[in-house]
């Protein structure tokens, strides 16, 4: 698998390609950086404008085997002379296309560029090389800008996270690894960080927007609303803990949430699927003849399951089985660190279970 770079990278060599290329008079038409991975950084440059007291280019972002929305775009930095002052220091900031932040619990503060501290740190790093290069003992301004920036947020977490106008300057390897689910873990952390220093004691958690017409039927409440925790349901309970929450209400459709009833916490299909073999074990504690078991087991999505129990009579019976084999695996991961509590539904049948509690903390996020 290649690996590709992050925008970070990117910015930090088109920062040190404009640098050296203002503080020299000399062309530059590939740039080397080194990377917090410790793995280097050959940067083709594009699109360069010099003039006397500034110079701009470009760096082509590449994500390797793992690209995401900001693969291939255009990252460019430019390095301008600040003349009037004589005291060595060199100012970043973000320009067009480069998110700004707008609300607490990010990297940066309110108001800064949503460039995130280690690509700062790399940018300023290699420009003040060259600067030591150069024996330059001036002041530089950076400006970070992505042309694309703003349009391509649209298809990012940006918007939700409270980053207006771009895209954020990221990355802490410098390198982008294919390793999707680490990202997403990431964003899901930054999410929970954000709500908790916005002064939320307890977050909503869900798989996805699944169910999102029921729930706002039903209940008034906007699954929009709550932390998307995808398949890493166990990972963001201790997340949760970790950041000092005191609840977390997960809700979602029973084709995800019934892998909790066996514990599987991971609830992508190559980790532990069970679906039918978890509703059978619950309908079997329950006395379901035979013949209905065997449909069980051979449904091809849980609401087909669902029908074949209905038909018993005994949706509500299984359900509870299975609501408390839930809430026996969810507590045992939440440890006592926080209040847990769990709301199951179907397109179909509508709400199926929830703990004790449950209504009781969605009442609180209302």
């Amino acid at each position: 698998m290649r690996y590709g770079f992050t925008t970070g990278s990117c910015a930090a060599a088109a920062a040190k390609a404009a640098a050296y290329m203002l503080l020299t008079g000399r062309e530059k038409n590939k740039i080397i950086i080194e990377t917090p991975k410790g793995i280097p950084f050959a940067a083709e440059l594009v699109d360069i404008v010099r003039r006397e007291q500034s110079v701009s280019c470009a760096v082509v972002k590449d994500g390797g085997d793992d690209p995401d929305v900001t693969n291939g775009i255009k990252i460019y930095a430019e390095v301008t002379m600040d003349m009037e002052s004589d005291s060595p220091e060199i100012f970043l900031d973000g320009g067009k296309g480069v998110g700004c932040v707008t609300r607490p619990g990010l990297d940066q503060p309110v108001g800064n560029a949503a460039i995130n501290h280690v690509p700062r740190e790399m940018i300023l790093r290699e420009v003040q090389e060259v600067c030591r290069l150069c024996d330059f003992h001036g002041t530089l301004k950076i400006c970070i800008y992505v042309p694309e920036g703003e349009t391509i947020a649209q298809k990012t977490f940006n918007p939700r996270l409270g980053i207006a106008g771009g895209i954020s300057i990221l990355g802490t390897s410098g390198i982008v690894e294919p390793m999707s689910e680490q990202a997403l873990r990431e964003t899901i952390r930054v999410e929970l960080r954000q709500r908790h220093a916005e002064g939320q004691e307890i977050v909503a958690v869900s798989p996805g927007n699944y169910g999102l017409d029921f729930m706002k039927k039903q209940f008034g409440y906007d699954l929009d609303q709550s932390v998307k925790c995808s398949n890493f349901i166990g990972d963001t309970i201790d997340m949760a803990a970790e950041l000092g929450f005191s609840g977390l209400l997960l809700t979602g459709h029973i084709g995800k949430l019934v892998k909790l009833s066996g514990g599987i916490m991971n609830t992508h299909s190559r980790e532990g699927d069970c679906r039918m073999e978890l509703l059978a074990a619950s309908a079997i504690r329950q006395k379901l003849p035979e013949e209905c078991l065997r449909h069980i087991l051979s449904s091809v999505t849980t609401e087909e399951a669902l029908s074949y129990i209905d038909q018993m009579g005994k949706l509500q019976e299984v359900m509870g089985d299975m609501r408390e084999h839930i809430e026996f695996y969810l507590k045992k991961r939440a440890a006592g660190r926080l209040e847990i509590e769990c709301m199951v539904y179907s397109n179909e049948y509508g709400l199926l279970c929830a703990t004790a509690g449950a209504k009781k903390l969605l009442g609180r996020l209302l």
